[in-house]
C-alpha cells in the first residue's frame, strides 16, 4: 500500500483523536496498530513469513519514492506520540509507550546520516534475493506459482537499487571497496549463468515428489525456468553492468563508517542505539579491552592445564590447524551439531520455569553465502506456527570449523539462547511490535549470557570446550575493541584482523569473515558484550542482596518474561523484583 494512504489514514486517526471523549491511552493503541499493519502491507516477504499470505506474490515498493515517503510519515508519528500524556497509564501501557517512542524517534534521528542510500551488503540483499526462500511456505502448488509472479518482479526491484545506489553515488555515502567486490562476485553468480544453473532454479529442482505429481513439477519448472532467462538473469546482467562500471569505482578505499559524511556522529548514534546505553565508543574500546585481559588469565589456565609447553600464539596455532579439532567432510560437522542440540533439551527444566511451546530444527546455511556469512544464525519460527525456529550452521570448509566450538555455538543460537528467548517472547501477550522486534543489547546478550548456561548443563567437560567457551566470549570481547577502532579510531582493516588473530583461537576463515561482517555493519557487534555484562551484573546483584531467596528460575523468568527491551528497562525491572522478593 502507497505510504501517502497510510498518511491520510493516520491524519484522519489525529483527527478522531483529537476529540476530547477519546482518552491517550486509545490514542496510543490506535497509533500503534495502524503502525503494524503499515509494516505488514510495506512488506508483502515478512507477512508472508509470518503466515499472511494475502500478498504473496508482491515484493513491496523499494523506491526511493517510498523511503521519502516513509521519513515523512514517521515524523508526523512522532509529533503526535509526543503529545500524548502518559501519566494515567498502567505500567505495561506505560512500558509499551515507552518502548514505541524510544523506536520511532531513533528511527527519525536516522534519517540524517542517509544509510538508506547504502543498499548493497554482501550478507544479503538484492544479489542473494534467492535466499528468501528459506521464510517462505511451499506447501502447495499455488505458493509455487506465487513464487514465480514475485519473481516476474525482480527486475523492477533491481531498478530501485540502481536508483538508490546512484543516489549514494551523489551524495558521497558510499560503501567500502573491498566488501562491494564480495558484492560482485555474488552478483556474478546470478548474471553469468544459465537458467538451469541459477540459484533461483535450485528450489524448484528440489520440488518435493511426494507432495507433487510428475506432471505438476515438470510444469512448475517449465515455467520457473522461461521466468529465469527472459527476467531474471538479464536484470542482473544490467545491475552487474552498473555496479561494475559506475558503483565500485565510486567505493571508498577506507573502512570506516566515519568517513562517510556525518559519519563520525553516525557511529556514536548507532553505539547507543545498539547498545542502549549512553556509553562512547572510547568507553566501550576500553570496556572491550579490560575484558579482552580477563579472558586471556582464563585461557592461560585452561591451557596450563593441558601442560601445553609452548607458547600463548602456539597454541592457538595448533588449535587452528591440528586435524584432531575438525571433521573431515560437512556430513560429520552436520551430524555432531544435532547431536549436541539433542543433550540440551533435558536440561532446560532446571534452569527455566516456562519453555516456548515452538520447537526448533537445525539446517546447513545456503551454499551459495556460506563462504561469505558467519558460523551460524537463528531463524525466527513464523508468527501462525507453520515453521518452526531453525539454526542454521555453516558446513563450508569443514577444516575450518572446529569441533570444539560446537557446544558453545549451539546454546547461543538455539537453547537456552536464541530460540528460547524470542520463541517464548513470540508466546507473550504483548503488542506485535514488541513481539516481533526487541534490542539487539537485549537478545544478543541473552545469546552470549547463554553461553556460560552450558557449564550448569553439563557441557565444557573438557578442557579443549572450554576454550571453545572462552573463545567464543573473547571473540565478543574482540568485537568492542575491533569495531570502535575500525569506525571511530582510524583501524585498518588488517589491525583489526591481526587483534583478532593475537588474541583468539578463531579460524582465519571466520576471522576474515566476522571483521568484514563489522564493517558492513557499524555498532551492531557491540550490543552482545554490553548485554552480556548487565545480565550478568543483574545476575550477581540478585544473588548478592536475595540470598537464600535467590533462585536461577526466578531470575530468568524474570529476564526473560517482558521480552527484549533495553538494559535500562530490564535493570530497573530486576531492581523492582530484588525489591518485591526481599519485601515478601
Amino acid at each position: 500500500m502507497d505510504t501517502s494512504k497510510f498518511i491520510k489514514s493516520f491524519l484522519i486517526i489525529i483527527l478522531i483523536t483529537s476529540c476530547s471523549e477519546v482518552s491517550d491511552i486509545d490514542k496510543f493503541n490506535l497509533i500503534v496498530d495502524e503502525q503494524w499493519n503499515k509494516v505488514i502491507s510495506d512488506n508483502p516477504v515478512y507477512a508472508s513469513s509470518m503466515g499472511d499470505l494475502s500478498r504473496n506474490q508482491e515484493w513491496g515498493d523499494s523506491s526511493l519514492r517510498k523511503i521519502y515517503q516513509d521519513h515523512e510519515y514517521e515524523k508526523e508519528m512522532l509529533v503526535e506520540l509526543e503529545s500524548i500524556n502518559p501519566k494515567s497509564f498502567s505500567e505495561d501501557d506505560l512500558t509499551n509507550y515507552r518502548l514505541f517512542v524510544k523506536q520511532v524517534s531513533e528511527s527519525v534521528e536516522m534519517q540524517q546520516y542517509k544509510l538508506y542510500l547504502l543498499p548493497f551488503s554482501h550478507r544479503g540483499g538484492i544479489q542473494l534475493l534467492h535466499d528468501t526462500t528459506s521464510v517462505l511456505p511451499f506447501r502447495s502448488i499455488d505458493h509455487y506459482i506465487d513464487w514465480i509472479e514475485r519473481l516476474k518482479k525482480v527486475p523492477d526491484l533491481i531498478t530501485n537499487e540502481i536508483a538508490i545506489a546512484s543516489q549514494g553515488i551523489e551524495n558521497k555515502v558510499m560503501p567500502p571497496k573491498i566488501l562491494m567486490e564480495r558484492v560482485k562476485e555474488q552478483i556474478k553468480l546470478q548474471a553469468n549463468t544459465t537458467a538451469y544453473k541459477s540459484p533461483f532454479f535450485k528450489h524448484f529442482a528440489e520440488m518435493d515428489s511426494r507432495l507433487f505429481s510428475e506432471d505438476e513439477i515438470k510444469e512448475i519448472q517449465d515455467q520457473a525456468l522461461e521466468v529465469i532467462s527472459r527476467d531474471i538473469i538479464p536484470a542482473y546482467k544490467n545491475l552487474l553492468k552498473f555496479f561494475e562500471k559506475e558503483y565500485l569505482p565510486n567505493c571508498r578505499v577506507s573502512i570506516g563508517i566515519s568517513d562517510i559524511p556525518n559519519g563520525k556522529a553516525y557511529y556514536e548514534f548507532t553505539a547507543r542505539r545498539f547498545t542502549t546505553t549512553d556509553l562512547t565508543p572510547e568507553e566501550i574500546h576500553q570496556i572491550g579491552l579490560k575484558e579482552v585481559k580477563r579472558i586471556r588469565d582464563e585461557m592461560d589456565d585452561v591451557i596450563e592445564s593441558v601442560s601445553w609447553k609452548g607458547t600463548f600464539k602456539g597454541f592457538l596455532n595448533d588449535l587452528r590447524t591440528n586435524p584432531k579439532f575438525y571433521f573431515d567432510n560437512p556430513d560429520d560437522l552436520f551430524k555432531e551439531y544435532l547431536a549436541t542440540s539433542k543433550r540440551l533439551d533435558p536440561e532446560l527444566v532446571n534452569l527455566f520455569k516456562v519453555l516456548p511451546s515452538i520447537p526448533y530444527g537445525i539446517k546447513p546455511i545456503p551454499e551459495e553465502s556460506a563462504p561469505d556469512t558467519t558460523t551460524a544464525y537463528y531463524q525466527r519460527p513464523a508468527a501462525d506456527g507453520s515453521r518452526a525456529g531453525y539454526y542454521y550452521v555453516n558446513l563450508y570448509r569443514p577444516e575450518v570449523r572446529p569441533k570444539y566450538e560446537i557446544e558453545v555455538l549451539s546454546v547461543h543460537e538455539a537453547v537456552p539462547g536464541h530460540h528460547l528467548q524470542i520463541a517464548l517472547a513470540m508466546e507473550l501477550d504483548l503488542p506485535n511490535f514488541r513481539k516481533y522486534g526487541g534490542f539487539t543489547a537485549f537478545v544478543e546478550g541473552w545469546g552470549l549470557y547463554s553461553e556460560s548456561l552450558g557449564y550448569d548443563m553439563g557441557l565444557y567437560k573438557d578442557p579443549y570446550s572450554k576454550f571453545g567457551q572462552l573463545t567464543y566470549d573473547m571473540w565478543r570481547a574482540i568485537r568492542l575493541v575491533v569495531d570502535t577502532g575500525m569506525h571511530y579510531m582510524d583501524w585498518s582493516r588488517q589491525d583489526a584482523i591481526n587483534y583478532f588473530l593475537d588474541n583468539s583461537a578463531k579460524t582465519q576463515q571466520d576471522i576474515i569473515n566476522e571483521v568484514d561482517r563489522y564493517i558492513n555493519w557499524p555498532g551492531q557487534a557491540l550490543a552482545y558484550k554490553i548485554g552480556q555484562l548487565k545480565i550478568l551484573e543483574l545476575k550477581n546483584r540478585s544473588k548478592e542482596k536475595l540470598g537464600d531467596l535467590y533462585d536461577v528460575k526466578d531470575f530468568h523468568h524474570e529476564v526473560l518474561k517482558r521480552g527484549a527491551i533495553p538494559l535500562y528497562m530490564l535493570e530497573e525491572n530486576i531492581d523492582a523484583w530484588i525489591e518485591d522478593t526481599l519485601n515478601l
